[in-house]
């Protein structure tokens, strides 16, 4: 399959590349600065530019049959709108047969409270609440102008390894979320990649 990254140099986004790449895809990523993406293979393409420029979102997402937004920021102090426009941008160059695999995280949408208590009463509200703003306008403009779209909504996120042992979770009542690796997120888009079962839902991972 034809697989767009867009966050592909880090985190959930580069361990989604490599697992696609092993698994046989033709993936194409998006990068402000190319030669800070450090895999090279032969069926990996990439394209300079910011997922904020609706240009280069036209760009990566003509041809794809997926496009994955694995959009991350430390940037914790300075309000966010990179997440939403990023998915204003998608919405506008994307194709209805096309699908989008969109992580945010717990916390955002619905599934705000579904945390630890420590997390929902002092480190969202404290710490992340800027990029939370920024994530729950992305989710809206997905759900609102997108006709095939996943999003993902990963509990604390880890270094571990890929185990492929984890839950993905639609229906959250008494729920609450816990720690997962990076890598099996990745595991789980790239399971949906390939047979998306959880199209128009919001699963919560956990480990």
């Amino acid at each position: 399959m034809k697989i767009a990254i867009i966050g592909a140099t880090r985190g959930i986004g580069f361990a989604l590349t490599k697992q696609a790449l092993e698994d046989g895809h033709q993936v194409t990523v998006l990068a402000r600065v190319p030669s800070t993406m450090l895999i090279s293979h032969q069926n990996l393409s990439i394209i300079e530019g910011s997922a904020e420029d609706p240009e280069a979102i036209k760009k990566i997402v003509t041809g794809q049959d997926v496009i994955c937004d694995c959009l991350g920021t430390k940037n914790v102090t300075k309000p966010q709108t990179m997440f939403s426009k990023s998915a204003e941008n998608i919405s506008k160059a994307i194709k209805p047969e096309q699908l989008l695999i969109a992580v945010t995280g717990l916390g955002a949408g619905d599934s705000k409270g579904h945390c630890s208590f420590l997390y929902d009463t002092i480190f969202m509200p404290l710490v992340l609440k800027r990029q939370y703003d920024d994530k729950n306008r992305q989710e809206e403009i997905i759900m609102k102008n997108i006709k095939r779209w996943i999003i993902v909504r990963p509990g604390f996120l880890t270094n571990g390894k890929r185990t492929g042992k984890y839950n993905a979770i639609s229906e959250m009542t008494g729920k609450h979320g816990a720690r997962i690796s990076r890598e099996d997120v990745a595991d789980f888009i790239l399971s949906q990649v390939k047979t998306p079962t959880f199209l128009g839902k919001t699963p919560m991972l956990v480990s």
